[in-house]
């Protein structure tokens, strides 16, 4: 009786731990914005990616692509989908956009979705803020405005946070 009852607890656990939900949100700003650019773009405060910025743009898409993302989401602005187009093109999906004042919706939308493995584009106030609200914990704050180079990776297990990880890149 003792061996059924052992045999009948490790298979629970197993059916538990198979069918818990782990998901991995990346988060990173955009990549360096170019100081000049079309009036009209540089007027709306929308400019482009400078040179460095690209090619931060594609070192992030080489680094990134191990995650496997299969979603990939940034802000309206030029230089956030373009920090996210190398990746895009890579993983071969479309860049969903999400509205950067409507943080609490746009988190409950990805916990609530049955994707696994995010990536979200923002900016040097909103990427701090995801994160500390992804991890329920006011531990980052806005970005000096010439920091590019940081990539956040959080993982979370039935909607609670576990780990959340810091890279330079």
């Amino acid at each position: 009786m003792k061996k059924f009852a052992l045999l009948f607890l490790i298979i629970c656990i197993s059916v538990v731990t198979t069918f818990a939900q782990t998901k991995t949100f990346i988060l990173v700003r955009h990549a360096e914005k170019s100081a000049i650019g079309d009036a009209a773009s540089m007027a709306k405060g929308d400019p482009d990616l400078s040179q460095d910025g690209r090619d931060r743009a594609e070192r992030f898409a080489k680094i990134v692509k191990k995650y496997k993302p299969g979603e990939i989401f940034s802000t309206e602005y030029r230089r956030t989908r373009q920090t996210a187009e190398p990746l895009a093109k890579l993983r071969r999906k479309t860049i969903q956009t999400y509205d950067p004042a409507k943080h609490l919706e746009f988190v409950d939308s990805i916990l609530k979705s049955k994707t696994k493995r995010f990536v979200i584009v923002g900016h040097s106030n909103t990427v701090p803020f995801l994160a500390n609200l992804l991890a329920k914990k006011e531990v980052f704050r806005q970005l000096p405005d010439a920091e590019y180079g940081v990539i956040w990776v959080i993982r979370m297990i039935n909607g609670v946070f576990k780990k959340m990880e810091v890279y330079p890149y």
